[in-house]
């Protein structure tokens, strides 16, 4: 990265170039994201989880919540939204409406994500998707709650099932 100022003085703008020079990784799985965090530490818990089930159901990729100990040691929370970088403006915009922060940070940054495929079990309580990348898997949250719901199992119980009739079926 590098600065430079010209001689000229504009009335209405800094005479600054700022150039960055980078390579690309070109990696298939490779894509940009926005990130965007507010730290907050004056919003009711249960705000905080409608917040983050907003942003979700608004686009974000993820959302996470942090804790953290703030200035004159108060607790608070780190909120952190991963995001398409055209989704960016909308999710900020919803957090401002969702919380009480006054501020937010953003940035971009690369996220890879290993390609996936989709496979379908049968467990004893009935059927889970399961995402298979290069080497995991991982039984899809959503239908073995689904699954633990309906039968009153534990979802642990569901989720080792799920585990257990991929492995069996992949061997």
């Amino acid at each position: 990265m590098g600065h430079g100022a010209g001689d000229h003085d504009f009335k209405e703008q800094a005479n600054v170039l700022r150039v960055i020079l980078g390579e690309e990784t070109h990696a298939e799985e490779a894509t940009t994201v926005s990130v965007i965090e507010a730290n907050i530490d004056d919003l009711n818990p249960q705000v905080l989880g409608y917040a983050t089930e907003r942003l979700l159901a608004g686009g974000a990729l993820d959302v996470t919540l942090e804790p953290l100990l703030m200035k004159k040691d108060r607790p608070g929370n780190l909120l952190r939204v991963i995001a398409r970088p055209e989704d960016r403006e909308a999710l900020a915009q919803m957090i401002f409406a969702e919380t009480s922060t006054l501020g937010i940070r953003m940035y971009s940054a690369e996220r890879r994500v290993q390609a996936r495929t989709w496979s379908e079990v049968d467990t004893p309580y009935g059927k889970v998707r399961v995402k298979v990348g290069d080497g995991n898997y991982a039984p899809e949250y959503e239908d073995c709650r689904k699954l633990a719901i309906e039968s009153g199992v534990a979802l642990k119980h569901i989720i080792a099932e799920a585990n257990y009739a991929y492995l069996k079926r992949s061997r």
